[in-house]
């Protein structure tokens, strides 16, 4: 077997440090979201064009790291190995075979326990009920475990079912490229498992590198079982996987590879151990840099969310004032919109917020979108953001331009200069009850 000093070294596993105490800070976030975004947001129906919904639960979650690949990998194996849950009670499940037909969800508990997919998504304390909208096939596909470990204390792990190219997503009986986009939307770390027998790219990965897009900072390769190859041959399956890989990934700089053999078992004789080993330390060091960044991640995270929202409301009230203006009494008010959202180009609707708001052209939705969400949604059931305004709550777009402009980089601030973030009482951040499990009855 080999020697684990070098993960709980890295890791900081042994030291027995007080945790900070982070929870004021993320209700202070949690507040500015419920007083300062979300009012804008349910106003203008912001879910309905993204399908991204925020809860309590994604605002106070531990960093999440995805492990994603063809199946029989190491994914599995992996996860065991960097627990050190190898030959006891709480192992998952490996094989050669295709052995994780679940999404499970490793997590923090006082003790072993197996919590059912239809339990966590019932629980809005935690961050996985928005699942519930991929119907009872999904959640009887979910698991979470809880396990007591130091390491799942500041992160939780998601194993999934490993990609396998002739199957068809009807025949898994849930959408299954929509769920892991849901997983990929919330991921802090995003681990691509290869091994050197599976390189092939199917239509089935390359759907999943098309989700990714927008994602390729948080995405790492990994390239596992790499002490089964010879020197030679694993420059040529380095070389072939980069190969595979470069139709999908279309950005300047590649996405880190780390090439090892990440399992108990010690390195094969005759291979690069010192290789091996200084890519595994290179590994945990990043997966270390996420869990103490895990506030300013979180942060960030609300914070471009409420541009995105800011964005939609304002193209919302754009086209809800072309069609006032052109709207006359004679007018066929169906006919009228129609014509604008057909060709927004026309009626100058885009030009307008470029050149009106401090927006960047590289944040605007795409146009076509915007048919559907009107489709769904007639124009006459939105108010204009000048309307938006009440004497004691103030006006919903300068609340969530504060919000972008000062309160949440005043709160990143507060980390970066080193203040403790203890310090904020619940008078200022407003801490409120834990939400309530609608599971169980009360």
């Amino acid at each position: 077997m080999r020697d684990r000093s070098h993960i709980e070294k890295t890791l900081m596993l042994n030291e027995d440090k007080p945790a900070d105490d982070y929870s004021a800070v993320l209700q202070r976030l949690r507040k500015i979201y419920h007083t300062s975004i979300k009012p804008l947001e349910q106003s203008y129906k912001y879910n309905e064009l993204r399908q991204h919904e925020i809860t309590d639960g994604e605002i106070t979650s531990k960093p999440m790291v995805l492990f994603l690949g063809p199946w029989s990998v190491g994914k599995s194996t992996m996860i065991n190995y960097l627990l050190g849950l190898e030959n006891t009670r709480y192992q998952l499940y490996t094989g050669a075979e295709p052995t994780t037909s679940e999404f499970t969800v490793l997590m923090h508990g006082p003790k072993l326990k197996t919590i059912e997919g239809i339990v966590m998504a019932a629980d809005s304390a935690r961050s996985f009920s928005p699942l519930e909208k991929f119907g009872q096939n999904f959640l009887e596909k979910l698991i979470g475990i809880e396990v007591p470990h130091k390491l799942l204390e500041r992160v939780t792990f998601v194993d999934t079912p490993g990609i396998i190219e002739n199957r068809k997503q009807q025949e898994r009986g849930y959408p299954f490229n929509d769920v892991c986009q849901w997983f990929i939307d919330r991921a802090d770390l995003i681990f691509v498992v290869f091994d050197p027998t599976k390189l092939d790219v199917g239509l089935e990965l390359e759907m999943l590198f098309r989700q990714l897009k927008g994602r390729e900072s948080q995405i790492r390769i990994i390239l596992n079982k790499a002490d089964n190859l010879a020197t030679q041959m694993l420059m040529r399956v380095y070389g072939a996987l980069f190969w595979s890989l470069a139709p999908l990934i279309n950005v300047t700089e590649p996405p880190r590879v780390y090439v090892s053999s990440f399992w108990p078992q010690d390195y094969k004789p005759d291979t690069h151990r010192e290789l091996f080993l200084k890519e595994e330390i290179s590994l945990l060091e990043d997966l270390n840099q996420v869990i103490e960044n895990r506030l300013e991640n979180k942060i960030a995270f609300i914070r471009q969310h409420a541009i995105r929202v800011r964005i939609h409301a304002l193209l919302v009230d754009r086209y809800l004032q072309t069609y006032k203006d052109k709207m006359t009494f004679f007018s066929d008010g169906e006919l009228v919109f129609k014509d604008i959202v057909e060709d927004p180009d026309k009626f100058y609707i885009f030009k307008t917020i470029l050149a009106k708001t401090n927006v960047s052209k590289f944040d605007l939705p795409n146009r076509e979108a915007y048919k559907d969400f009107f489709g769904i949604n007639p124009i006459s059931s939105f108010k204009l953001l000048s309307q938006q305004c009440s004497y004691m709550g103030g006006c919903f777009l300068e609340k969530i331009e504060r919000a972008i402009t000062q309160e949440l980089p005043g709160l990143l601030g507060s980390l970066g200069l080193g203040k403790n973030p203890g310090a904020l009482n619940c008078d200022k951040t407003g801490c409120g009850e834990t939400p309530k499990n609608r599971y169980r009855k009360h």
